[in-house]
């Protein structure tokens, strides 16, 4: 059996599990018990995989970047999530998700978001299937991610500003968990990564694999083998990355790269590089690495990208870190300022600032000519344009544009 899949009892190695107040137990212990009976129906399949081609677009292109592959060097290929429905990875796992409520019985649906895909794509699938829809956001993150609220205030959705903490996606998960626990009956939680209580960082993998999934038969297609080199995405909670490279955990034949938020630097205390400054805790129901102090008191997680504003990051992503299955690059903010501009110049097109950390990889790698390299373009940059414009002189030592 392969190291890095979930146990029986929810856990990746060390990491994972429900730590759930009790008044959540029944919820938790519900949605344990049907998710899997559920998504692997026929009848799911059929109408999962019917949204994915005729409503969301899928497949997403397999796109060979010939400027960017002479620059660095390398076969680079780009997968384009940004393409979908909705500009982003999000709207995978949130069809998925709102097929299991419906044949879960329940009638209203919450969801945290931070840079407002999630909240979109979940506002835009309550549209879709006329269910009530109340999603949680940061106050500092509804102001610099305003189009996005609008958004989801179109598609009908409730949207409530977090005033706690420091206001941003760490705090959304709070509120929205507190929220649960008032309705525990008729509410589904519908989480947007790889985080939370045991099932969801295996539920939203198994919804967002459809990304490798993929990636495997266009890669077949263009160069004659199923899989590539390098695989790169970035990470926050997970959920792109975990789509990215689902069906290539146990393939040693491809290395992972993942770009995760330096902010100003991961030895700073602006920064949102969990995988390498933080340590084991509880968050938000699951063990993981947590930025945290010696008292356990979380630490407020700093970077210029609202989707990657989260002081914890997936467990099944903290298990293949620790066992040495994934390289993890920090990426601070003006790279990643950098790297937007780059693609945008060099490709056309303009990534959401989260893709931008991984387009920064690119630099931080040493490749061979003939080396197929897929990178995960998680999400459009329309929603970033005005960060993008306010810090473009952040980036003027890399070169200009």
């Amino acid at each position: 059996m392969s190291n890095y899949q979930i146990d029986k009892n929810g856990f990746y190695g060390e990491f994972g599990g429900a730590y759930v107040p009790e008044i959540l137990y029944k919820c938790v212990h519900d949605l344990q018990e049907a998710y899997l009976p559920i998504i692997e129906s026929e009848e799911f399949k059929k109408e999962y995989h019917a949204l994915l081609k005729d409503y969301v677009g899928r497949p997403s292109p397999l796109y060979y970047a010939k400027r960017m592959s002479e620059r660095y060097g390398c076969q680079l290929y780009l997968k384009r999530e940004d393409v979908n429905h909705t500009g982003a990875h999000k709207i995978n796992n949130t069809i998925g998700q709102i097929l299991l409520a419906k044949k879960m019985g329940k009638t209203r649906i919450i969801a945290e978001t931070g840079a407002g895909q999630h909240g979109v794509a979940t506002a835009t699938v309550c549209a879709l299937m006329n269910m009530k829809c109340e999603v949680f956001m940061g106050a500092t993150d509804v102001e610099r991610q305003h189009t996005n609220v609008e958004r989801m205030r179109m598609l009908g959705a409730e949207v409530h500003p977090v005033r706690t903490g420091n206001m941003t996606l760490s705090d959304a998960c709070s509120a929205a968990i507190r929220d649960w626990c008032c309705h525990p009956k008729d509410t589904y939680y519908l989480v947007g990564s790889t985080m939370g209580p045991h099932p969801y960082p295996d539920l939203v993998a198994k919804m967002q694999s459809v990304i490798s999934e993929e990636i495997k038969w266009q890669l077949e297609e263009k160069i004659g083998r199923d899989y590539p080199d390098y695989l790169i995405a970035c990470i926050g909670g997970g959920s792109n990355a975990a789509g990215t490279i689902y069906h290539y955990m146990d393939d040693e034949r491809v290395k992972i790269v993942l770009a995760e938020a330096g902010g100003q630097g991961w030895q700073t205390d602006h920064t949102a590089a969990t995988l390498h400054k933080g340590t084991v805790g509880i968050l938000h129901g699951a063990k993981m690495l947590v930025m945290q102090d010696e008292d356990g008191q979380i630490q407020e997680a700093f970077t210029i990208s609202a989707g990657l504003d989260y002081p914890g990051v997936g467990p099944m992503h903290c298990n293949m870190a620790k066992q040495g299955r994934t390289q993890v690059l920090s990426i601070n903010d003006d790279e990643a300022i950098y790297a937007g501009y780059e693609l945008t110049r060099m490709e056309g097109i303009i990534p959401a600032i989260e893709s931008a950390h991984a387009i920064a990889a690119l630099s931080k790698l040493s490749f061979k000519k003939d080396d197929v390299v897929v990178l995960t373009v998680s999400g459009r940059g329309d929603k970033d344009v005005e960060t993008y414009l306010k810090n473009k002189e952040m980036a003027k030592e890399y070169g200009e544009f």
